[in-house]
């Protein structure tokens, strides 16, 4: 939505600056300015509102790139979280179910298939991330270079603007993209954030339960889930970055680290 709104506000303060500066009409010629240096084989005065529009919609549709990658991207994440949960689930109502109910033969074989169900789409919910961190790790690693560059330039010609020439147009451009850059680097590690919380929410859930009410074979597959919980989970990219707010920290200094060497070096 935000991504949407600052295209739009960004055609419409142009084209509504034209629209007053012809109301408003004075004998003095007014020069036009596209939102981004760019060259074109025209003359720019005459023929302004064809660059202008072409700016605007090369925009747009990179927008919309933007935004429906990323949302995909969520929605998967958000079905492996929803993974987690299951087994989560599973685990604390086989357990529940054994410990209610009366101590037999077959609550004890359906607290087994419970525990079973739930270790068996807990390995599935680690599988599908990791397959879908593996089929974008190359994208993930340009998007991570990018995006620190992008947000550092953008600070960086922001504080240009405001201490040497305040351009209030292109003020607003480059606030805009320095807060898309953010916004887009703390989603992707939020997400990864959600997929560590809910993995360690089904080795909570298994410390939680009643598991010294059961027999001892199910406590030696608790045992055994619980072992796999020694182990941390995460959305590697790269072998470098784990998706989490610690990496969105980290990659938030790195940005103000660049910006501070280029304002040091002006």
């Amino acid at each position: 939505m935000f991504i949407f709104s600052s295209t739009i506000i960004l055609m419409g303060a142009q084209i509504g600056q034209n629209f007053i500066n012809i109301i408003l009409s004075a004998n003095v010629s007014r020069p036009h300015h596209l939102q981004i240096s760019t060259e074109y084989f025209l003359d720019q005065k005459v023929y302004f509102y064809l660059p202008f529009f072409h700016i605007n919609i090369a925009m747009a549709i990179g927008c919309i790139a933007i935004v429906a990658t990323g949302t995909m991207l969520i929605a998967y994440l958000q079905h492996a979280c929803g993974m987690f949960e299951i087994a989560s689930y599973r685990i604390e109502r086989a357990i529940q179910f054994y410990v209610t109910k009366n101590i037999n033969l077959q609550s004890e074989i359906r607290a087994y298939k419970g525990i079973i169900h739930a270790v068996d789409i807990h390995r599935k919910a680690t599988t599908f991330s990791n397959h879908l961190i593996s089929e974008f790790e190359i994208s993930f690693m340009f998007l991570i270079l990018v995006g620190v560059l992008s947000l550092s330039l953008n600070i960086f010609r922001v504080f240009q603007i405001v201490l040497i020439e305040y351009n209030t147009e292109e003020l607003l451009v480059n606030l805009i993209f320095a807060f898309m850059c953010f916004i887009y680097m703390f989603l992707s590690n939020f997400v990864g954030q959600q997929i560590i919380d809910h993995n360690n929410h089904v080795f909570l859930t298994a410390y939680k339960v009643r598991w010294y009410s059961t027999p001892l074979p199910v406590q030696k597959l608790i045992l055994f889930l619980l072992q796999r919980g020694n182990k941390s989970f995460g959305l590697h990219v790269g072998g470098l970055f784990i998706a989490s707010l610690e990496c969105f920290s980290t990659l938030f200094n790195a940005s103000v680290s660049y910006f501070t060497l280029m304002y040091s070096m002006r």
